[in-house]
């Protein structure tokens, strides 16, 4: 009875309208038909640097929010709002955007934000700066020089001038612009503070340093005054220890940046720059560049915080440097609130999750209003509770903003846009016929199979939501099903059908499969299902859907008709190994089956390489197996490399052959006192796997050395000096720190042995000055190595001579004359000694210039003359001679006198006709006539050139003129000029033809210049 009047209520129901209302009325607002929506961001300000000099005379902030109905905009200026018609006020409001006119640095620096409203609420955007960008000028004072010696590190200081932002980059020019300092391993420019470093300076240092400093943010860029850098010759060359300079201090890095530590040191040699973190190894991101002296790290996440240390190294010395890197991280959401829609009197929390480090802090406003709750929790909610809510998560790096719009609404229940569908559902399966009324408050739902009211039992299910679950389905669950909601505002009911259809079967599936590495596998697979249906298959490896079209290099369908899902795995690899799945799917239900595929291959890598012991020549490695791929190891390689090489060598081992079932061997034929790293392999019969990971650097035990240097030679040198040669040792022999050289010498015949000890273990030679020493006397040699164990063997002796004296004679019966105005001829008497290697002669003007003013010439033993070039003509010099050889310059000769002669005529000869002569061209001149200060003419030389022909031909005459016999077809060049005792004067040139020219009646008569001159100035008159 209870059932039967419960069925007459729905039906009642039923013949209600479908949206019939049983409540007041509710405001359009908060109904279910609100079409409008409060102001959500499009764009929104960012912090704006404005140049003082720009020439775009106004600052635009964004603000636009896209809303129905549109939003209006308010600015504010830190705590008070922007007044647009105030007199004189430089703001405008285009659309939402913020338009600062002609701004002034002391009214409009600040913070800004705007907020939009419109009927459903108020957001405000984020906040954002204006701030005026500048760079001034360097300081007109004049830099002082900076002298330093040769060998020495410099520091040039940029000081750069004031400016905002803090952001700056920096570059140095040489003498002028755009001549670029190039940066390498000896020169540096600190990008922090725009020092330029060089960390040993040469001669080719010398010059005028400028910096420029430069703003990327305003686009300028300023110099300093030229600092003159002047090196100081000094021999020898000292060497210096590797004193950084550069340090990084300890630096903040936030996730996901880029960042650059600095390192640089002055020495000689120039010092090498390593990096490495005390804490772990370097990140996989980081790159070192500018030789050494930067270590970028790119994407910096938290794991990449610690010590980091930077290394300068040279022979002569280390300095080291450690600072922290400490990775923290700008706000970012966990979890947000979003707009949406709420039934009134509902339960709700706003989500609102932020990380970050430091912890952000969050906090909350309402309609563009700070509210002092911690957690935004409604109970019971009310239309009040409406309107536009905003969490902020803040730290020191930042805030970001998360906007959503809260709308609390009633209505009675309508299936409107939402009704109840047509379901199908599979014999045996599972079905769910969803009812989701809009309604609010949340109604109560009853459901019915045409005219039979259904209640929950084992196979049927009412769910909290108003869905009908119905198990194992059955031909006789086929019908039409409604579903009545209502609640306190009203009522209705929407009515779907459900058809019940066979379910799928897998009919082949899949069997388990053990295939090698290359081959190929298949796995089977088939199923039965409805015919008004179509069926997928969809086949995964362990859980992961295969991809046939990404993953078609490897995988494949087989076609044999639309009820087989067969699936051939080409070319199977390791990571294709694991069980395979096949799913039948039709659009109502599937199935699935299972199959292990097993690839057998080459093993994995070895994991956990380790140094456990190590003695001077040997290591004992430790290691933990890696997969062996289904099939066992059987043998283990284990290979090294050593600082001094990237290529990585087999080692040899005890055993000699490493079983597959150990994890431990000794390396032995190692070097001692070098750094190593080793990597193991494993091998089964189906191949050689991949390396492990390298251990750890660790450099093996001290040991005395057991090279000694090779081609210990020697000889010459300076007066008094024995001179000792070799080559060096190489670095992987020193077996130890504080390596050098123990020299060993004596004269030949004597007993008694001179020790000395070089500490450079790159040294090359070693010069032993004795006044004692006699000249040209034979020496037995021979030199070892040492280090901080002992000393080494010593090499094979070797004989040299100390250095000869230097000449101790002067050449005598010097003499010498005049060639020309500008050159000389000397010759004297060779000398009678045998330790000769040559002759230096030198002349300087003896008027206004002295012997360290001389020009000199160097001349062969073999020969006791030379000509002087290069001189002054009508001048007295002064010239001495003297013999030399490797250990220095005798005693000059008396000094020699000569008297350059008379320059030639400057003046050129005048040509001033050519004309054929029988078979030849005659060409005349006028005669040239010396100045008392030059040489008279001795006569002329003609140079005659064939065009295209590289060979002249010369002539001399005392005539003035000339008849060359030329070839009548062809083009010449002919030069003229007057021969003296002071040398050959200028020079006319003149082109002409061949005989034939002439003949043809061509004109073919080049003429002078100086002709043409007068023939022009002749034509001129006649036209006046």
């Amino acid at each position: 009875m209870l059932h039967l009047l419960l069925l007459l209520h729905l039906l009642v129901l039923s013949l209600s309208p479908a949206d019939a209302s049983t409540h007041g009325e509710v405001p359009d607002f908060y109904g279910d038909e609100a079409t409008g929506y409060g102001p959500v961001f499009e764009e929104q300000p960012v912090d704006t640097i404005y140049p003082e000099e720009s020439p775009e005379a106004k600052i635009t902030m964004s603000c636009q929010a896209r809303a129905s109905p549109p939003a209006t905009y308010k600015w504010m200026l830190g705590d008070t709002e922007v007044d647009f018609d105030a007199e004189g006020s430089h703001y405008s409001l285009v659309g939402g955007n913020l338009v600062i006119s002609n701004p002034v640095k002391t009214q409009h620096v600040g913070k800004y934000f705007c907020l939009a409203s419109n009927m459903y609420g108020t957001v405000i955007s984020q906040v954002a700066s204006v701030q005026f960008g500048y760079l001034d000028l360097f300081s007109s004072e004049e830099r002082e020089s900076v002298y330093v010696k040769e060998g020495q590190g410099a520091v040039l200081l940029c000081a750069p001038p004031p400016h905002y932002p803090e952001e700056l980059s920096f570059r140095w020019i040489l003498n002028e612009f755009p001549t670029f300092i190039p940066l390498d391993k000896r020169r540096f420019v600190s990008q922090i503070t725009g020092n330029l470093y060089i960390s040993k300076v040469d001669s080719s240092d010398s010059g005028n340093y400028s910096c420029i400093a430069s703003s990327p943010s305003i686009s300028k860029s300023v110099f300093s005054n030229y600092i003159p850098l002047v090196p100081l010759a000094e021999r020898p060359i000292r060497k210096y220890p590797a004193d950084l300079k550069v340090k990084f201090p300890d630096t903040t890095a936030l996730v996901g940046q880029n960042i650059t530590l600095e390192c640089f040191a002055l020495g000689n040699p120039v010092p090498d720059i390593l990096w490495k973190k005390l804490d772990g190894q370097l990140p996989a991101n980081h790159e070192v560049r500018m030789a050494g002296a930067h270590l970028h790290l790119f994407n910096v996440q938290f794991e990449d915080g610690g010590n980091y240390q930077c290394e300068a190294v040279n022979s002569r010395g280390k300095d080291y440097h450690a600072a922290r890197v400490s990775v923290e991280a700008y706000p970012e959401w966990v979890e947000h609130i979003s707009s949406t829609e709420k039934d009134l009197s509902s339960d709700y929390t706003m989500p609102c999750i932020a990380s970050g480090k430091p912890k952000p802090h969050i906090r909350w406003l309402k309609n563009g209003e700070l509210t002092d709750r911690k957690e935004m929790k409604f109970s019971r909610l009310m239309f009040e509770d409406s309107g536009m809510y905003q969490c902020i998560a803040e730290n020191r790096h930042g805030v970001i903003y998360a906007n959503a719009e809260l709308r609390v609404f009633a209505c009675a229940p309508t299936f409107k846009h939402n009704p109840v569908k047509r379901v199908l559902a599979a014999r045996n399966g599972r079905v769910v016929i969803q009812c989701r009324p809009k309604a609010a408050p949340k109604p109560s739902f009853y459901w019915s199979k045409d005219t039979e009211l259904l209640h929950n039992s084992t196979r049927v299910f009412i769910w909290d939501d108003g869905s009908l679950e119905i198990l194992n389905v059955t031909q006789a669950d086929e019908g039409k099903y409604t579903c009545f909601a209502e609640n306190d505002r009203g009522k209705a009911n929407s009515t779907g059908t459900l058809l019940v259809t066979e379910s799928t079967k897998i009919t082949l599936a899949p069997s388990n499969a053990d295939v090698k590495v290359g081959d190929n596998a298949w796995m089977q697979c088939a199923a039965s299902h409805d015919s008004s249906l179509d069926i997928t298959f969809i086949w995964s490896l362990d859980g992961r859907v295969i991809d046939l079209h990404k993953d078609s290099q490897h995988y494949e369908r087989t076609p044999n008709g639309s009820s087989n899902g067969e699936l051939m795995i080409k070319n199977a690899q390791l990571k294709h190994s694991g069980r395979y799945t096949c799913t039948a799917q039709t659009p109502i239900d599937n199935i699935t089956a299972s199959a292990h595929l097993v690839v057998r291959g080459p093993p994995g890598a070895p994991g956990g390489v380790r140094v456990m012991n190590k003695a001077d020549k040997s290591v004992t490695l430790q290691w933990s197996r890696g997969a062996d791929n289904h099939s066992p190891i059987s043998k283990y390689t284990i290979q090294y490399r050593d600082s001094f090489s990237d290529v990585w060598k087999t080692a040899t081992t005890s055993p000699a052959n490493i079983e597959g079932n150990t994890e431990m061997a000794t390396v032995v034929e190692l070097f001692p006192w070098v750094e190593y790293e080793f990597r193991v392999i494993a091998t089964n019969t189906l191949g050689t796997g991949e390396p492990s990971s390298p251990s750890p650097k660790e450099k093996t035990q001290e040991a005395l050395p057991v090279v000694a240097p090779s081609d210990v030679s020697g000889g010459g040198g300076t007066s008094r000096e024995l001179t000792i040669t070799w080559t060096p040792v190489q670095p992987q022999y020193y077996y130890g720190p504080n390596f050098g050289y123990i020299v060993a010498f004596k004269p030949e015949g004597e007993n008694e042995w001179m020790k000395v000890t070089v500490a450079d273990p790159q040294a090359k030679r070693y010069v032993h000055k004795d006044s004692n020493i006699p000249p040209s006397t034979e020496y037995q040699v021979k030199i070892k190595a040492y280090n901080s164990k002992g000393e080494g063997p010593f090499s094979q002796s070797a004989f040299i001579f100390s250095a000869q004296d230097a000449p101790s004679e002067a050449p005598v019966s010097v003499e010498g004359r005049a060639l020309s105005a500008t050159e000389a001829f000397v010759w004297w008497l060779p000398l009678p000694q045998s330790n000769i290697d040559g002759y230096q002669v030198k002349f300087w003007r003896a008027a206004d210039e002295s012997e360290g003013d001389a020009q000199s010439v160097q001349v062969s033993s073999k020969d006791n003359h030379t000509r002087l070039e290069g001189m002054k003509h009508s001048t007295y010099y002064l010239i001495v001679v003297r013999g030399y050889n490797y250990a220095g310059y005798g005693p000059p000769s008396e000094r020699l006198q000569i008297l350059t002669k008379k320059p030639p005529p400057s003046q050129a000869p005048k040509i001033i006709g050519q004309k054929l002569k029988g078979t030849s061209v005659n060409i005349a001149w006028e005669q040239v006539e010396s100045l008392p200060s030059e040489s008279p003419v001795d006569g002329y030389k003609v140079l005659c050139t064939e065009e295209g022909v590289s060979p002249a031909t010369l002539y001399t005459t005392s005539r003035q003129y000339i008849d060359l016999k030329l070839n009548p077809y062809k083009k010449y060049v002919v030069e003229v000029r007057v021969h003296t005792e002071g040398g050959d004067g200028a020079v006319a040139k003149i082109d002409i033809m061949g005989t034939q020219g002439y003949r043809s009646g061509g004109v073919m008569v080049a003429w002078s210049h100086s002709v043409l001159s007068l023939l022009l100035v002749a034509l001129l008159c006649l036209n006046l």
